[in-house]
């Protein structure tokens, strides 16, 4: 049976210098408003350990707007400040159910701006995007089609750190579940090979980020060598920008393909509970780990699987996978990390990454 489940589309658009600049002014006031907001919470609880609620910041906005100082505030479409507004109380809820650090400021530095519009804040007419305060529609390059008779609930516009823009479309869309299936696959992550199955398949880590490390190297001295607050700065900034960002939309779009064909092609994925945050701390292994993305991997394969009526299955972070023979269930007392390939005692030969795979592929379906 089909579900309904929130889904964003993002795609990549291309202001007039009109809309650019009403976008940015838009950021910029919805950063004041987050800092200024976060800082009366801040002094309130501290001075008089009272706790501000998202009503009370509300009615200070309309109190800042008044004020000859910060009258601006008014020029901007009202609705990504309040929504500013929603996202610091969500984020002082995530704080104290302790889910979260204690909330930041908004840096003028950071790499990524955005703003939220909700649905009395834009116009949505036959395939075009109007945004308030706007005339005209968003010049968008529709990549793919959105569901038929789409109807957007929340459209959130930002422009990362190498200049590009980009809207996000959210939506309810109703997503069927696949046909049922009886293959199952435990998968080992891995930095040579990013992902070794239980099949016995390696898939090897493309390493988006070593291909350009040159191209990479070459724009940070540039960048190096100018002199702060120039406009060749800037221009150097934005072409190391740019090389991140290719880098990250390639590992993405892999990353993307990888977890649907997993998904598609069984009914059950097994993985490992990894602690990629403690994992990075290893000042000899954190570069090529972060380059694994073994983390946003996870997340694709939960949402996917979430979506499509499969079952993800995360063994425990401390069961031996290596260390156990996958024919007999014998324990190795050591197994170094430099040795791919042992042999047990009932005669088995084994590669070290595949027999993991499917020691975690037993365990999981075990557990499930």
């Amino acid at each position: 049976m089909a579900q309904l489940v929130k889904r964003a589309y993002k795609y990549r658009f291309y202001p007039t210098p009109e809309q650019a600049d009403e976008l940015v002014r838009t950021f910029g006031c919805v950063r004041l408003v987050y800092n200024k907001a976060l800082q009366e919470r801040t002094r309130a609880y501290t001075l008089e350990g009272k706790r501000v609620s998202y009503v009370e910041s509300s009615a200070a906005l309309t109190a800042w707007k008044k004020t000859p100082e910060l009258a601006f505030l008014g020029e901007v479409s009202s609705v990504p400040l309040q929504q500013a507004l929603r996202h610091l109380q969500a984020a002082f809820a995530n704080f104290f159910q302790r889910r979260a650090k204690y909330p930041t400021f908004k840096s003028r530095k950071k790499a990524r701006a955005s703003a939220e519009y909700t649905r009395s804040a834009f116009r949505w007419r036959q395939g075009r995007l109007f945004l308030a305060k706007m005339d005209a529609p968003l010049d968008i390059v529709w990549s793919r089609p959105l569901p038929e008779g789409a109807e957007p609930s929340t459209v959130t516009v930002s422009r990362d750190a190498a200049g590009r823009w980009f809207v996000s479309i959210l939506l309810e869309e109703k997503i069927a579940p696949l046909p049922p299936i009886e293959a199952a696959v435990g998968m080992d992550a891995g930095i040579t090979a990013l992902a070794t199955l239980s099949t016995g398949e390696k898939i090897v880590n493309p390493r988006h980020e070593r291909a350009d490390r040159r191209k990479l190297a070459q724009a940070q001295r540039s960048l190096a060598r100018k002199q702060k607050g120039s406009s060749n700065r800037a221009k150097a900034r934005l072409r190391v920008a740019k090389v991140y960002a290719r880098i990250a939309d390639r590992r993405r779009d892999f990353l993307h393909k990888l977890s649907t064909r997993l998904v598609r092609e069984n009914q059950t994925v097994v993985i490992e509970d990894l602690t990629v945050r403690n994992m990075v701390k290893n000042r000899s292994l954190a570069r090529a780990i972060s380059e694994a993305a073994w983390r946003e991997l996870r997340m694709m394969l939960e949402y996917k699987a979430a979506w499509y009526g499969r079952t993800l299955v995360a063994v425990d972070r401390w069961f031996p996978s290596s260390k156990l023979c996958s024919a007999c269930g014998a324990l190795q007392e050591a197994l170094p990390l430099n040795v791919r390939e042992w042999i047990c005692g009932c005669g088995a030969v084994h590669d070290r990454d595949v027999n993991a795979a499917r020691n975690v592929l037993a365990a999981g379906l075990a557990e499930s």
